[in-house]
């Protein structure tokens, strides 16, 4: 009701009670003075009898008065009680729009995530935004490794291997017992039992304190995925607070719906580690033709990931650089053993035929959906910067990156491997050729990525590495100016 209608209603019930009155607000400032008490000294004032207008059991206004004004102080109570329901029906609707709106916002984002970091992630950035909270963590209890180290704790119960997903703040010294890989205090107990817990104050209740003891209040509630525990959440508060039901619920439902995405995004994250073991299975199959070749694949795959992390690949690049480096020599399986396994140098002959391996590649991927992000690694790895490579003759940054990538790292391999018909070169000579040929056979940038990235701690020291970063420029100027073109005795080995 509006303050307009209310002092007329006041001022004629006093008037009806044949009395004065002064109503004023918690502090004493007038409001509303009627009859004799509007010109009332002080006094005069403090002689009559305050009666105090509470709503929920504190002291809004104050009807001043002789004992009748008691009746109108009553009324005015009566009449805010409809007021303070209203803002409490306000108050809680908008809790709840809150709270929908938390929850609408986690489905849509975690449903498409198909990271499991990247759910925890989201999760605590999402509880962050309506629950107070100076620390929070995720644990997911599987059978994997632990990514972090965490100081050991005594073993308390049977192994239940865990592993830090992902964490800020701080909780303590461990939550997990690094010599069994075992979840400890209120953790444990809610990962055993499936129930969430409040301890509003953690060192009154030292049964749960273990692993979480630089917090003073927490909640912990499960994961649950389907049918099973797949971990806990917990969430804690470096000073008292008093965590409500309502927290719990709303903590309960976020933990909830984290369990089954990070169990969805563990499920792609084993399908993705199936394939790509299909993947690598299939290169070594091929590679094992090839006693001379032994892990080569694997060695192009870590010198191309190395490069492609320099360069600041982005992550889908990163995936198909690791696809194309895996299945680059694919198409050798359509060349016949005579020629691919020849302990001599080819012929001019012999030679157009492997050349044809990555035409040969490029028609098994093409029937294989998945492995469509090897394609550009398959086909375009010997291709040249320059253009006179095949089986296409692309030219610069025709080239997917990818492809360029692999042939720096494919080229140095090879140079360095024996063969039945040479010996490999040594690394200097080797680094010699990358150098020689940038800007003519290989992509200038890439070669420069490969000499500063984390594969040469393997070859040097930091003070030989140092030598090796300032690549001469000089062969390929001059490669350049006679036309572009590699001597084949440089091509041969590179197959």
């Amino acid at each position: 009701m509006r303050k307009q209608a209310v002092i007329p209603l006041i001022a004629r019930l006093a008037e009806e009670l044949g009395v004065g009155i002064r109503v004023e607000d918690a502090q004493g400032a007038l409001l509303l003075a009627t009859g004799p008490q509007a010109q009332a000294a002080p006094c005069v004032v403090q002689a009559v009898q305050r009666f105090p207008v509470r709503v929920r059991d504190e002291a809004v206004a104050w009807v001043v008065g002789v004992p009748r004004v008691a009746t109108i102080a009553a009324f005015l109570e009566k009449l805010l009680e409809p007021e303070s329901d209203k803002r409490d029906l306000v108050e809680e609707t908008l809790s709840r729009y809150k709270e929908v709106t938390l929850l609408y916002d986690v489905v849509d984002r975690v449903t498409a995530c198909l990271d499991t970091r990247e759910v925890a992630r989201i999760v605590i950035e999402e509880a962050r935004r309506v629950i107070p909270l100076s620390s929070m963590a995720v644990l997911l209890c599987a059978p994997e490794p632990i990514p972090n180290p965490i100081p050991s704790l005594a073993p308390s119960l049977a192994p239940t291997p865990a592993h830090l997903l992902r964490c800020i703040g701080q909780f303590g010294p461990a939550m997990v017992d690094m010599s069994t890989g075992t979840v400890v205090g209120i953790l444990r107990e809610v990962w055993r039992t499936g129930r969430a817990q409040i301890v509003n104050d953690i060192h009154s209740n030292l049964r749960w304190i273990e692993g979480v003891e630089a917090v003073a209040s927490l909640m912990c509630a499960p994961l649950k995925a389907k049918d099973r525990i797949a971990g806990v959440v917990l969430i804690g508060h470096a000073t008292p607070i008093a965590y409500t039901s309502e927290d719990l619920k709303l903590f309960t439902t976020l933990a909830t719906l984290a369990g089954g995405a990070i169990e969805n995004a563990s499920l792609y994250e084993q399908l993705h580690h199936a394939f790509d073991s299909t993947v690598y299975t299939l290169a070594e199959t091929i590679e094992k033709r090839d006693p001379y070749t032994g892990n080569h694949t694997k060695r192009v795959v870590e010198y191309s990931l190395a490069i492609g992390k320099t360069l600041g690949l982005s992550a889908g690049d990163m995936r198909r650089l690791q696809m194309g480096a895996a299945l680059h020599d694919v198409g050798k399986i359509g060349v016949r053993d005579s020629v691919l396994l020849k302990n001599a140098p080819l012929t001019a002959e012999e030679f157009e035929q492997i050349k044809r391996h990555p035409i040969y590649g490029e028609e098994i991927v093409a029937n294989l959906p998945h492995l469509q992000p090897a394609m550009a690694g398959v086909v375009q790895h010997h291709e040249r910067y320059n253009g006179t490579g095949y089986p296409r003759g692309l030219r610069g940054t025709d080239i997917d990156i990818t492809a360029r990538i692999i042939a720096v790292a494919d080229a140095f391999d090879a140079m360095t491997s024996n063969r039945p018909y040479r010996d490999g070169l040594s690394l200097d000579a080797a680094f010699e050729e990358l150098r020689k040929y940038s800007g003519a056979q290989f992509d200038p940038a890439v070669v420069d990525a490969f000499f500063a990235s984390d594969v040469m701690d393997a070859f040097f020291t930091a003070n030989a590495r140092r030598k090796i970063l300032t690549p001469s420029r000089a062969a390929a100027s001059d490669s350049a100016s006679s036309g572009g073109v590699v001597p084949p005795t440089v091509i041969q080995p590179l197959f």
